[in-house]
This record gives C-alpha cells, sequence and structure tokens, in this order.
C-alpha cells in the first residue's frame, strides 16, 4: 500500500502548491499551510476547508510545533521581494527575508528532517546569499538537488513567467536522473539522464519585455535608450521586438490564449481599458489577440497599474493595430481615443489568469473578494502545472 505523504505547506498563498500536489497524483496530505495574509488565507479556506491553515508568521511557529507535524515534505514559495529585478534587492537583510532564514536555522534541529523539499521563487533568486546559504544548509543536512529556471512556456501555456525552483531530496535516496550543478532552463527525463524530450527550448530573458516598469521612465531604461527616427515601429517596440513576438506567435508547441479565455457566461465589460489609461498609456501596452501564443507576466499590479503589468487582449477581430497606431500622436485626443477604443482592449480576467497559471476549473474566490485583490493574489502566486511536473520529477 502506497504511504500518503505528510506535507508542510508554507507560504501558502492562495494554494498554488497544494493544488500542484493534487495534480501531481501522489498519495499526499497537507498536514498544515502557514500564511499571514488575511485576504490569501480567506480564499485558501475557500477552496481547501479541510486542511489546517496557521494564520500565523513562520517565525512565530516552535520547533515542537514542526515536530509534531510528522512532515515528510517542504512546498514552499517564499517572499520575493528581497529578490526582484524591481524591488531593492536587499536580499538577507531585507525583513522580509527574515522567516526564510528562520526556515534554514530551524530545519537542521528538526527532530526528523523531510524527505523531500520543493521551493519556488522569482529569477534573481539564484544570485543571491540567500540561495548561497539554501544550499549550504541543504548540503549540511545531507539533501541532494537540482535548480531550475522554468516558465510555463515550456509546457505549452502561453505566458512567459520565468521563476526559479529548487527541489531537493534527503540522502541516500537519489534521483530519477543526473543532476547537474548548472540551473536547468528544462524538466529533466524521469526516464534517464538529459532534458525531456517534451520540453521546449526558451529564452531566459524573454519574460521581461523591454517597456519599462511602473516609477521609470524611458531614459532610465538602458534597454530603451534607442536614437535616430525611424528605431521604433507604429508604436514603442522595436523592429527585434516585433519580430521575437512573431517568432512567439509561430511556435505551434504552444496553445493559444484563446484557450484560456472565458466564454460569455461572464461580463468582461468591467475589464475593459478606461480612456485615461488608453490615452496615457497606449504606445506602452503589450497587446496580444486571441490567437496569439504569447502573453507577458502577470504581476500583482496588474488591472491597477498599467505599465509592465502584463499583457492586455484586443477583443475587436478585423482591426489591424498597426492602422490603429500609424501616426497616432499627431491626432487630437477625441480622435485618438475613437481609434483607440476601434480595438477593443481589455484587462485578462483574474479567472483567466487563473487559467493560465494552471488553477483547475474548481477554483474561486470568496464573493466577497474584490477584483483588486484577485489581481494582487494571483500576481503573487505561481504556475501550478510547473510545480506538480517538478513534485512528479522529485518523487519518481
Amino acid at each position: 500500500m502506497e504511504q500518503t505523504l505528510r506535507v508542510l505547506e508554507l507560504y501558502s498563498g492562495i494554494g498554488g502548491m497544494h493544488y500542484a500536489l493534487r495534480e501531481s497524483g501522489m498519495a499526499a496530505e497537507v498536514v498544515a499551510a502557514v500564511d499571514v495574509n488575511t485576504i490569501a488565507n480567506d480564499v485558501y479556506m475557500h477552496n481547501f476547508p479541510c486542511t489546517p491553515l496557521w494564520p500565523k508568521t513562520i517565525e512565530g511557529i516552535m520547533l515542537e510545533e514542526l515536530n509534531k507535524l510528522a512532515f515528510d515534505m517542504i512546498l514552499m514559495s517564499p517572499p520575493c521581494q528581497p529578490f526582484t529585478r524591481i524591488g531593492l534587492q536587499g536580499d538577507m537583510s531585507d525583513s522580509r527575508a527574515k522567516s526564510f532564514l528562520y526556515i534554514l536555522d530551524i530545519l537542521p534541529r528538526l527532530l526528523r528532517l523531510p524527505k523531500y523539499i520543493l521551493l519556488e521563487n522569482v529569477k534573481g533568486f539564484e544570485a543571491s546569499s540567500a540561495r548561497d546559504l539554501l544550499l549550504q544548509t541543504l548540503e549540511n543536512c545531507g539533501f541532494k538537488y537540482q535548480e531550475f529556471l522554468l516558465s510555463p512556456t515550456c509546457l505549452g501555456v502561453p505566458n512567459s513567467r520565468l521563476r526559479y525552483f529548487l527541489i531537493a531530496k534527503l540522502q541516500p535516496e537519489s534521483f530519477s536522473f543526473q543532476t547537474s550543478s548548472r540551473i536547468l532552463a528544462e524538466f529533466p527525463n524521469p526516464e534517464g539522464t538529459g532534458l525531456h524530450k517534451h520540453s521546449v527550448a526558451m529564452n531566459l530573458d524573454k519574460d521581461f519585455p523591454s517597456v519599462p516598469t511602473k516609477g521609470t521612465e524611458m531614459k532610465d531604461n538602458p534597454s530603451t535608450q534607442y536614437s535616430g527616427k525611424g528605431t521604433f515601429l507604429f508604436k514603442l517596440e522595436t523592429p527585434e521586438e516585433v519580430e521575437r513576438k512573431k517568432t512567439q506567435d509561430n511556435d505551434f508547441s504552444i496553445q493559444t490564449l484563446q484557450a484560456f479565455l472565458e466564454d460569455d457566461a461572464e461580463d468582461v465589460s468591467q475589464y475593459f481599458l478606461p480612456p485615461k489609461s488608453l490615452l496615457r498609456y497606449a504606445l506602452l501596452l503589450d497587446i496580444v489577440k486571441p490567437t496569439s501564443r504569447r502573453s507577458t507576466c502577470f504581476t500583482k499590479g496588474y488591472g491597477h497599474y498599467v505599465e509592465g503589468t502584463g499583457s492586455v487582449l484586443q477583443s475587436a477581430k478585423d482591426v489591424e493595430m498597426e492602422s490603429v497606431f500609424k501616426s497616432l500622436e499627431t491626432l487630437s485626443e477625441e480622435e485618438k481615443l475613437r481609434r483607440l477604443s476601434t480595438l477593443q482592449l481589455r484587462y485578462f480576467s483574474p479567472r483567466e489568469i487563473a487559467k493560465l497559471h494552471g488553477f483547475p476549473p474548481e477554483f474561486s474566490f470568496p464573493d466577497k473578494t474584490t477584483v483588486k485583490q484577485r489581481y494582487r493574489l494571483l500576481g503573487n502566486s505561481l504556475n501550478v502545472h510547473i510545480v506538480a511536473k517538478l513534485i512528479t520529477v522529485l518523487l519518481s
């Protein structure tokens, strides 16, 4: 009889790790989920009412409490702000890294070490001192590990969300593949050495479009410093950027966005961009169509801020974007708005982003959760399919 794994879910958020565990098909039970975010906890309890949820800081958990749980696996996604490219990159000096450092301190002192660990974080974590301390702690405790930088595109999902992952297994158990000191950009083949035959080669930088994020101006962003007339095409995109997007849209190993869009059952009119946003940010928008096979990373500011927070969808089917943007800057605001409105640009709904993140149809938000809160929670979440695949690799 297969033994049921006892799983501790730290930084549980809205339950992405829990859903990944289910998707993996492994016999497992989450014996405790821990998160301090009250809104995220409401969503978690709404979807997993039978799972013990500890609404407390991780530093507030005593060693004795952890020992009583007798868990076999830790799933965790520590705060990414100390390591993100647009943050202060305070690394271990950032107060938000305190809980993660507490985990690394308490891990060697557990009565019984877990057999398995899976960690997710933002790209940039791999260059941090926190990551170095993590690897050192794992080695001291007798773990073997493998690191990854993976995006949902490697599973055919049309969304770029490049993230750092680590899977670790307590020796003498060994992985079903040859581990490497390199950070892998594809899944390993569980049946032997090498990379998984269905993995899609990816550009590790394509998650980061060259439009400036909120709080930065064009002149402050090296990737947008161009000179000379005609450098940009009909909007603030270089020929190279346009060609990259065409290449992505012609990659038939990736699904189209249409498969992730809501049907007519949901009223999408509330997600249309307001006139003020259209006029101010039109040239900076990353616009995709239902037939596109790409979308940029959705952040927690999506739906509230416009620049660099995620793609917007062109709902109009028979309107050419180039004809709309051609000579746009020379028009009056009234005419400019009239022309932009023909594209019928809207934000992706929270439900659509959840689908792109791999959350199953049964996932839902409590009615009291606002749209802004839903975007924020999803922007802080992870891709369920990638974690499920890594759990399978870890336990195979």
